[in-house]
């Protein structure tokens, strides 16, 4: 009988991959939609880039059209929703292979507190809708004049820090 060299870390490797297998046949598993046909979910990537004085949201919308489409901004959470129809096939051979998702998706990002929702810019072009947020207005810092002592010339000045900007969720 041989002997075999026992890996912690090639186990966690072989637990990580099962787990990372789990979690993605169980949020690509088909739907069964009304009309008994099988569909994938659907949810269309989104990439962030934060510059100086605005964020900008990308995402791919292939297939989607500008009126299968909603951008809104309520309670300070920018909602993208919408539709990517499927396209009728022909069964007249008696089997079909459907790959590409179709159906609903919905995408919420809270942003920052302080955010004009009149300055948020939309544009859709190529399948790509790309939204610019501006970044609200820093509290500046302010400097108070304290007086030490009771009945001293003597003062000291305090320079407030402004607040951190609030996490994205």
């Amino acid at each position: 009988m041989a002997l075999i060299r026992w890996e912690p870390a090639a186990e966690l490797n072989t637990l990580q991959s099962e787990m990372n297998r789990l979690f993605t046949s169980l949020f690509d598993t088909p739907t069964r939609p009304s009309s008994g046909s099988v569909a994938r979910r659907w949810v269309p990537a989104m990439d962030l880039v934060e510059s100086d004085d605005h964020y900008v949201l990308q995402t791919d919308l292939p297939g989607v059209s500008e009126d299968d489409l909603n951008v809104e901004l309520e309670a300070g959470v920018l909602t993208i929703s919408g539709e990517r129809k499927s396209a009728s096939t022909d069964e007249k051979h008696g089997y079909r292979r459907i790959e590409r998702s179709y159906g609903s998706f919905k995408r919420s990002l809270k942003l920052p507190d302080g955010v004009d929702a009149d300055a948020v810019q939309a544009s859709f072009d190529n399948g790509v809708l790309e939204v610019k947020i501006p970044k609200p207005e820093q509290i500046k810092p302010r400097k108070v004049t304290v007086s030490i002592g009771s009945g001293s010339d003597s003062t000291a000045e305090i320079e407030s820090a402004p607040a951190e900007a609030p996490a994205e969720a």
